[in-house]
């Protein structure tokens, strides 16, 4: 049951000063959260999301501005409010989850202590505080946390840092938690884990929620009210129902065409059915691979960790085969494997007739030009001190390939290819948006005409439209240029969209494979039904529709 509201925004402008010039962020927006409400912000990347939830715990960058309007935290005015105020705000009336985990976490302190950090804050110290660190541990489903206090983030899985994220954030027993992107890098299994703990909570203590998501089947799954944002400005609010039945601007209307797994009600609807087909002769092959990691656990000293376990993959040339499964499952050892970056500890790996395990780095180089690996983050592999430009004939010049006119002319071809116009050329990472970065990135893997691309994640950073926009281009280059790929994701929704074949890990074997059509459709591995399950979207699809309003 919701009571008054905990956050009260009108008429609210936020811009950030560059070069004496003020860039509008956030135009005349209209917002409550009421008490024990879940209320979701979404947007594609620049709508201003983020930015409203920064303003609220008064965490702007120092060249952002409230220009105009009110915003009300627990009856505390945000809007000039002194740096003293503010800090009364966090932690105790307001706590954030950020996106990154890993960058969210200080690396060099062990988990107990930063979760304790927030516990001490409350003037509770001794042997009190270690027991309510346990104790906000185990309420944001870290198992064994008497244990995790002595880790530190680098120990611990993408879902276990995102929950101790969470414990730092009820640590300091908020009225108000913001989510930022909570979900946005983990597997659907874990998504829905982290989900349901949150909404729990929420139930529980009667904290108040205010998610920020570029994914709109979540909002609609786990908000009470969906409020789409772009441009900086509110174009529609309501129910998950109504927004999703009945929305009445073109740009939701954007948004949910955009996101197949709303479009079909939450069910996995294969784009591709190869299923009565001769499958091609394979690109690649990896038969009964096997990865066995040195660790070290202090309780039993140095010991054998099995990454991978006889792992058999094949990739039809022409086509797309898909990795899937839970984090730590061995999709990125697999695809780490196959493209010579690690080597196997048995099994065989045949990239375009020729056999790689066990080949040293001078007789892998020439292979590069057959396959080349697209990174899940953009921005971390374009060196931010290059141009476009340096960055795509970078390859050409590293393998002797035509001289400055000709990687001039191939750079040019290369970025039409991507659909980006030519004046990028000279531009540099940070001025480029995420989805332009990961059209460069596409760009310069394919600079030596490889036959196969490995896409590790290539578009689990980008909003649903930038999403829409890459798949749509890989499957015109797949088609133009004849091109393979070995697509690993965690988004069961966005394989079905482009993969003709997958394979379904858990814990570093194969339990199922096939055509993506048979598996997604008709599944025989429990993992697997369980993967399909935790697709987002199905109960936003049984929701009324009920009280839009633009």
């Amino acid at each position: 049951m919701t009571g008054q509201p905990l956050v009260q925004i009108a008429g609210l402008d936020i811009g950030y000063a560059r070069h004496r010039t003020l860039i509008p962020a956030v135009a005349g927006l209209d917002l409550t959260v009421n008490a024990g409400e879940v209320v979701a912000i979404v947007g594609e990347s620049g709508s201003g999301k983020t930015t409203t939830a920064n303003a609220l715990i008064g965490l702007l960058p120092p060249n952002g501005r409230i220009t105009a309007g009110s915003a009300l935290v627990d009856g505390v005015q945000i809007a000039g409010a002194k740096e003293r105020t503010l800090r009364r705000l966090r932690g105790g009336v307001v706590g954030l989850i950020p996106q990154d985990p890993m960058v969210g976490l200080n690396p060099t302190k062990r988990v107990g202590v930063q979760v304790g950090e927030a516990v001490t804050r409350r003037g509770i110290g001794g042997p009190a505080a270690r027991e309510e660190v346990v104790r906000y541990l185990d309420q944001a489903g870290v198992p064994d946390p008497e244990s995790r206090i002595r880790q530190y983030p680098h120990e611990l899985s993408g879902g276990l840092r995102q929950r101790v994220l969470i414990a730092i954030a009820l640590a300091g027993r908020p009225k108000l938690i913001i989510a930022d992107e909570p979900t946005s890098a983990l597997d659907v299994t874990v998504q829905q884990k982290i989900l349901d703990h949150l909404g729990g909570l929420v139930r529980e203590h009667g904290i108040s929620l205010l998610v920020i998501t570029h994914d709109l089947a979540v909002a609609a799954d786990r908000a009470d009210r969906v409020l789409v944002m772009q441009g900086g400005r509110k174009v529609e609010e309501g129910a998950p129902g109504a927004i999703l039945t009945e929305p009445r601007q073109e740009y939701t209307r954007r948004l949910i065409a955009a996101a197949p797994r709303l479009a079909h009600a939450g069910q996995v609807v294969p784009r591709f059915d190869v299923r009565d087909r001769e499958m091609p002769e394979p690109i690649l092959t990896l038969t009964d691979v096997s990865k066995t990691f040195a660790v070290t656990d202090p309780r039993r000293g140095r010991r054998g960790f099995n990454a991978l376990e006889r792992v058999s993959v094949a990739v039809p040339r022409g086509q797309t085969h898909a990795l899937v499964g839970e984090s730590g499952c061995g999709k990125t050892t697999t695809l780490r494997i196959a493209l010579g970056l690690e080597a196997p500890t048995s099994g065989s790996i045949v990239l375009d007739g020729t056999e790689i395990a066990g080949l040293g780095w001078n007789e892998l180089r020439p292979l590069r030009r057959t396959a080349q690996l697209v990174h899940q983050d953009p921005f971390a592999a374009l060196d931010p001190r290059f141009t476009v430009r340096q960055s795509i004939t970078e390859p050409l010049a590293a393998f002797k390939v035509g001289d400055r006119r000709a990687r001039e002319a191939r750079a040019r071809e290369l970025l039409d290819q991507v659909a980006l116009p030519a004046a990028y050329l000279d531009r540099r990472p940070a001025e480029l948006s995420g989805g332009q970065r990961q059209r460069v990135a596409i760009a310069r893997a394919l600079a030596l005409h490889p036959r196969l691309l490995m896409l590790d994640e290539p578009v689990s950073a980008l909003d649903v439209l930038v999403q829409e926009q890459i798949l749509q281009l890989l499957a015109d280059l797949q088609q133009r240029l004849g091109l393979s790929y070995l697509f690993v994701s965690h988004d069961l929704a966005v394989v079905a969209e482009i993969a003709h074949t997958v394979s379904v890990l858990h814990g570093g074997r194969v339990v199922e494979q096939g055509p993506v059509a048979e598996v997604f459709t008709n599944p025989s591995s429990p993992h697997t039904r369980e993967l399909l399950d935790a697709v987002p979207g199905r109960a936003a699809a049984r929701r009324p529709a009920a009280g839009v309003h633009a």
